[in-house]
């Protein structure tokens, strides 16, 4: 029982968070602040899921203590039957319950939510290595597919005889980067290429990056620091035009975060006939042009992450071998081998994803001190 007490205690200790939250987020203050709002939902999400865990696991726990005192002090057989059967229950529950908490309660990549970029590359191999990419973007494809995601390709560079040598996609849904993350790392394929007249098998490499897409920049604006000016906006027809001051105009320092150097930002909107639409507007104008601004930092950041995670293509730095002769799929992080290529290059790669995310899980349990 020692082990249900630490799972208690450490549960009990996020009830008064739990609560705090829930009212946080009905707060019209923090309502107003979306940037908070958007984080404080998704911490309420997350602790919500402990709760009805906790809410399981305690009840769990009184249904066994109510079993063992039924067992001990009742005569009536078919009352200490039903007793036994929820002994069992709960006894079988309670391990698998634990094992979700203790998940649960390691803080999750923040980052697993997003979307995602997807790189293909071929890598050694010519044109063979070209044709692979093509074969593996096709896989990702049929993937997104079965998954309900939206792949959008950015930009493509086809092989000469066919595939790809290098194509970017766009991948948009649930939990998108959490998922295809396990897909970074080079994909070897052994097989006899179109181009082999001899019949040899040869090895060839792809490289494939997932990378987790940015979202609109954290773009720090003062209002208060904003100079506004109106003026009458020109324009066609209409008995408004000249009469009322509905153009905007605005006006703002903003510091280059890149390089220090303060610029003025200016401003002027005169899209629509009303004044606080078009003050909407050219603040949203503002915000996309510091966003265009900010953008090349975080190219550099990408591009910094980028050279962690795309090995040179080369056939050493591999994570998962396709050999087609003989039918297998081996993931080498995981030692997990299956016999189901054909499938498996038609987008059923959801069984090793599993795999790879329950022997991760394996490691952060073990990282963590509970």
């Amino acid at each position: 029982m020692a082990e249900n007490n630490t799972i208690l205690e450490k549960l009990e200790g996020l009830v008064a968070r739990y609560e705090e939250v829930s009212t946080l987020i009905t707060d019209p203050n923090v309502i107003a602040d979306q940037k908070r709002y958007v984080k404080l939902t998704k911490e309420y999400k997350e602790l919500d899921d402990l709760m009805q865990a906790r809410k399981e696991y305690i009840q769990l726990l009184a249904n066994l203590n109510e079993a063992k005192e039924i067992l001990a002090h009742e005569s009536d057989p078919e009352m200490k039957e039903m007793a036994r059967e929820e002994m069992d229950n709960s006894q079988n529950r309670l391990p698998e319950l634990e094992e979700e908490i203790k998940l649960l309660l390691i803080p999750a990549d923040p980052e697993d939510d997003r979307n995602a970029v997807l790189e293909i590359r071929g890598g050694t191999g010519g044109d063979e290595a070209a044709i692979f990419a093509g074969d593996l973007f096709r896989m990702y494809s049929k993937y997104c597919e079965t998954k309900g995601w939206k792949l959008e390709i950015s930009s493509a560079n086809e092989g000469a005889a066919g595939g790809f040598k290098e194509i970017v996609c766009s991948v948009t849904g649930e939990k998108v980067y959490g998922t295809l993350k396990y897909e970074s790392g080079v994909h070897r394929v052994q097989r006899v290429p179109a181009t082999e007249t001899q019949g040899r098998v040869h090895t060839s490499a792809a490289s494939v990056a997932v990378l987790p897409e940015a979202e609109p920049f954290d773009v720090e604006i003062n209002e208060g620091e904003i100079k506004w000016d109106t003026f009458r906006s020109g324009g066609a027809g209409g008995q408004n035009v000249n009469k009322v001051e509905s153009g905007v105009r605005l006006r703002y320092n903003w510091k280059n975060p890149n390089t220090g150097i303060v610029e003025e930002i200016l401003i002027e909107c005169t899209e629509t006939r009303d004044q606080p639409k078009n003050k909407e507007r050219a603040l949203s104008r503002l915000r996309t042009f510091i966003y265009d601004k900010e953008h090349q930092k975080y190219v550099d950041d990408i591009a910094s992450r980028r050279k962690t995670m795309v090995s040179t293509g080369d056939r050493s730095a591999k994570i998962r071998t396709y050999n087609y002769p003989q039918g297998r799929i081996t993931d080498h992080r995981i030692n997990y081998t299956i016999y189901n290529l054909a499938s498996f290059m038609d987008g059923n790669i959801q069984d090793c994803i599993d795999h790879l995310i329950v022997a991760e899980n394996a490691e952060r349990l073990k990282e963590s001190e509970l």
